[in-house]
């Protein structure tokens, strides 16, 4: 009977030892699985993220000569590419421009000096003379420096301060622009001379 019941006991220890292992078997495969799945998670992921970066890569270059990977890839180098060239190209440009800006600011520069200089060795000074000639009309005579821009801002400082040209007359000589005008007043408005002359001074001052 002990005997019996020993071989029982072994067998049902060797059936428990069994069960053991196929039970940790068991949890090792789950355990498997569940890496494995995880790992095919993470890889769809990537491939998502790696596919909607494509879409986007090629969404913004123009020309795409094959919508497989490696080619969106290659065309997108090769139009980064002529970018970088173009950038080259248009900053080299606006260097030049940069410099012929200068040398042209400075050739003014020389000029206006050179102007003021031969308004000075000729005795010419600027100058600013008005007289009526009829009814509200005024003639106004003026002598300025040479200067690139100055008869134009002269005309617009005028036409704000409400004097009208009816008729205007420009030379230059000696480094000095002479301006012969008929004026009046704008909207009916009445300028006495003296008024005009003051006024012209002071726009001769501010530009």
């Amino acid at each position: 009977m002990e005997s019996f019941a020993m071989d029982e006991l072994g067998l049902a220890g060797q059936e428990g030892s069994c069960w053991g292992r196929m039970g940790r078997g068991k949890s090792s495969y789950d355990d498997t699985v569940d890496y494995k799945s995880k790992n095919l998670h993470a890889e769809r992921r990537r491939r998502e993220k790696l596919s909607s970066r494509l879409l986007t890569l090629r969404a913004l270059v123009p020309i795409i000569t094959n919508m497989n990977k490696g080619t969106i890839i290659e065309d997108a180098i090769a139009y980064t590419q002529e970018l970088k060239k173009k950038v080259e190209v248009l900053t080299g440009m606006l260097q030049e421009m940069e410099v012929t800006s200068s040398e042209e600011e400075i050739t003014t520069r020389i000029n206006e000096i050179g102007a003021c200089e031969e308004m000075k060795r000729c005795g010419i000074k600027e100058d600013v003379q008005v007289t009526t000639i009829e009814g509200d009309k005024l003639w106004i005579k003026i002598i300025l420096e040479k200067k690139r821009g100055r008869f134009s801002r002269l005309m617009e400082k005028m036409s704000c301060f409400g004097l009208e040209l009816i008729d205007s007359n420009l030379t230059t000589s000696k480094g000095a622009m002479l301006v012969t005008a008929c004026v009046e007043g704008a909207l009916g408005e009445t300028f006495t001379v003296q008024q005009t002359k003051e006024l012209l001074l002071q726009i001769l001052k501010g530009i």
